[in-house]
């Protein structure tokens, strides 16, 4: 039997991000996009109409109804909808408030794919999906030195340097970053393809060689 699609409403103000989501997930074979808003009062509507999907992407900034108001409604008419929270902003502030009025997730609009739909699904699935704070990302690799600018390492690539450097397993960041174990291995080889590495032990020590 094939197992029931996750179903989401995507809301947002901006018209070629909520495009370019909505194109994305509409791609996946186990998701169904049930509408699209580009408000929180046109949420509101959907939902009022009795479009309930399992989960709603919902921008934080939108005109009118903010992404905070509307998720304090959901919460109160419609407790079993799932809600992820979408922002630009790495504030700890803000995700603590998502937390706090009941959101399931919080992500940042930069997100790769692969973390998006493993965030969808494991919010789908129960569980709660947020940033962790900041002690890496502010940990010198925001604005990356002129040696490492050479070798065009994206900034997920900068992040995991930083892990691989405090001795954690792929798992262990796969789980810190809400990725897939398969996208962590997946960023490792690109990292050592670049690097021109053959092996971890050689990062390890191209690591500690240029203290990065």
């Amino acid at each position: 039997m094939t197992a029931p699609k996750l179903s989401v409403i995507i809301a947002d103000d901006h018209t070629l991000f909520i495009n370019g989501l909505c194109m994305l997930l509409q791609s996946e074979p186990g998701i169904e996009v049930l509408n699209v808003a580009a408000n929180g009062k046109e949420v509101l509507q959907l939902l009022h109409g009795n479009q309930i999907p399992d989960l709603v992407l919902l921008d934080i900034n939108m005109p009118g109804i903010n992404g905070f108001e509307v998720l304090k409604r959901i919460r109160a008419y419609y407790p079993k909808v799932k809600v992820i929270m979408l922002s630009t902003y790495n504030e700890e502030h803000l995700i603590e408030k998502a937390k706090t009025e009941g959101a399931n997730g919080y992500l940042f609009k930069n997100a790769e794919k692969e973390e998006l739909l493993t965030v969808m699904r494991n919010v789908n699935n129960g569980e709660f999906c947020f940033p962790h704070k900041k002690e890496v990302a502010n940990s010198g690799f925001n604005e990356p030195d002129l040696f490492l600018k050479q070798f065009q390492l994206t900034k997920r690539e900068l992040e995991l340097l930083q892990f691989i450097k405090q001795n954690y397993t792929n798992q262990q960041m796969a789980d810190h970053l809400h990725l897939s174990i398969y996208t962590v291995e997946t960023h490792r080889k690109n990292i050592m393809q670049k690097l021109n590495l053959k092996n971890p032990v050689e990062l390890t020590r191209f690591i500690l060689q240029h203290n990065l």
